[in-house]
């Protein structure tokens, strides 16, 4: 029998471009991966006993969709002290990853033909799904300059018109290591009250910023509890948990119904030993400290090695682990990390893989020891000088 014809947004779909360069040289010997999102470390040892210890006394069923209790009200907890606010458990989704909280959003609220604006370059999974629900992606670029990425507010405004539903900003960003200010966060919040459509914040890296800071900005900062604000956020990066998939939302109470809805058609809810053994994630400011002082000293070495390098052009990231700079000469990303990969035996990640804007650009993950990264600096600097 032929193969039946697929949904054309389906069929059609485009694969990961960093799974792309990575396939024919993920196995090379000696490969150093910086390509991908996550650090070298992982998650702490208080959540991996937790996590078993989970199993062992039983939690190997089904939770309710929007997550265990004690899981909701830990975060409720969580996001209250660090932001100074009042979130209660009734406003909390846990999801099962952070990138599956992004895909239930596009669901909950992209009608065939509404348009989302989107800041770029990010990490794409976002833009991908408003698509996949046949609806329209705007993207707006950050500004490049001396000083750093940017955001001009007018420009983000003016792509908002009648079908806009939500305007999307990830702070600290993904590639770029750009951090919203906390004036800009208010006049978003703002726009977006007064023109009737959602304001969402993906939160994901808002631990790891280098000012001195404990969190970087949010919209949550500014929001009243029934503004149409949503937080999406993980555990992965900070608590180094990307192989866990757990994940939050933080949105108006009266949506956490149809979330739930949402993810029980999805995947009925999270895995019930990771959502225990989040809980005691939650626990572990020790760790995120720690943590974060390791990625500081790694984005100094980062920034001081590329910045050295003669067709380097970057500024130093203000949050989340990545260094994402232009190269002299370049024209391709994808075959140039491709090229990188084998002759440098480093793996990088194409601007290209986060949006059309992202080209000209390559992304470094640097949260890893400083040996491995001063190892992979030298194996670049041949290519790079």
């Amino acid at each position: 029998m032929p193969v039946l014809p697929l949904r054309t947004k389906s069929e059609n779909l485009v694969g990961s471009l960093i799974r792309e360069v990575s396939k024919d040289s993920m196995e090379k010997p000696g490969l150093i991966p910086l390509w991908f999102g996550e650090g070298s470390r992982t998650a702490p040892p208080a959540v991996v006993a937790e996590a078993k210890k989970a199993m062992d006394d039983g939690f190997q069923f089904y939770s309710a969709s929007a997550g265990r209790p004690e899981l909701r009200e830990a975060i409720a907890q969580y996001v209250s002290g660090l932001r100074g606010i009042k979130v209660g458990a009734d406003r909390v989704c846990v999801t099962p990853s952070g990138d599956s909280a992004i895909q239930m959003v596009m669901q909950l609220i992209v009608d065939p033909g509404d348009n989302i604006v989107f800041a770029v370059p990010l990490w794409p999974n976002g833009l991908d799904m408003v698509e996949h629900l046949n609806g329209e992606v705007r993207r707006v670029a950050l500004k490049w300059g001396e000083r750093g990425w940017s955001l001009d507010l007018d420009r983000l405004f003016a792509a908002v018109d009648r079908r806009t539903k939500a305007i999307f900003l990830n702070s600290p960003g993904n590639p770029t290591g750009w951090v919203a200010t906390a004036d800009e966060l208010k006049a978003v919040l703002e726009f977006c009250r007064k023109r009737g459509i959602w304001a969402i914040g993906d939160d994901v890296y808002e631990r790891l910023v280098y000012d001195g800071s404990e969190r970087a900005p949010s919209l949550l900062d500014f929001a009243e509890p029934d503004d149409a604000v949503i937080s999406i956020n993980s555990f992965s990066k900070a608590w180094c948990m990307t192989g866990w998939r757990l994940g939050w939302l933080v949105t108006p109470a009266s949506v956490i119904d149809t979330l739930g809805k949402i993810i029980e058609f999805n995947t009925s809810c999270a895995t019930t030993f990771v959502q225990r053994a989040g809980v005691m994630a939650l626990k572990q400011e020790a760790f995120l400290h720690e943590i974060r002082a390791d990625y500081a000293r790694a984005r100094d070495i980062a920034y001081q090695r590329l910045s050295g390098m003669g067709r380097v052009r970057l500024a130093r990231p203000e949050g989340a682990f990545y260094a994402f700079f232009s190269v002299d000469g370049m024209t391709d990303s994808v075959e140039y990390c491709k090229k990188v990969a084998r002759e440098a035996n480093v793996g990088l990640a194409p601007g290209r893989a986060f949006a059309p804007e992202g080209e000209g650009f390559i992304r470094l993950c640097f949260a890893t020891n400083p040996a491995r990264l001063t190892e992979a600096f030298d194996r670049l600097e041949p290519l790079l000088r």
